[in-house]
């Protein structure tokens, strides 16, 4: 993937919010937080229906779910779980997904000329 950085935007960031950018894409890098994440998306979920639904350990999602650092609030003996921000997890995805369709258009287009001129 290309990445153009302008020079005013690099020097603009401070280190710490690189660092908290950092772990947000790193909290983002696995799978099986994805898919916790798009069914945070459609509501408050316990971990034992993230366990049904999307067929992990418990230990596993428990595992996820406390490194997303989701919001969570306790009914009785049961903690639920919600996305903090879910409007802007939706933006996030939706963003991420143009990324990885123009990277891919590119990369397709790359590779024809590639091709072409073997």
């Amino acid at each position: 993937m290309a990445m153009i950085i302008h020079e005013e935007a690099s020097h603009e960031n401070s280190h710490t919010e690189l660092e908290s950018w950092a772990t947000l894409f790193k909290s983002l890098g696995d799978p099986h937080r994805l898919q916790i994440i798009q069914h945070l998306q459609l509501g408050e979920h316990r971990v034992a229906d993230l366990v049904d639904h999307l067929g992990l350990a418990q230990s596993t999602v428990s595992t996820h779910v406390a490194s997303l650092r989701n919001a969570s609030h306790t009914h009785g003996r049961a903690t639920y779980y919600t996305l903090a921000h879910p409007q802007e997890t939706t933006h996030l995805l939706k963003a991420a997904t143009a990324v990885l369709t123009t990277a891919d258009t590119c990369i397709d287009h790359s590779q024809q000329k590639d091709t072409n001129h073997v």
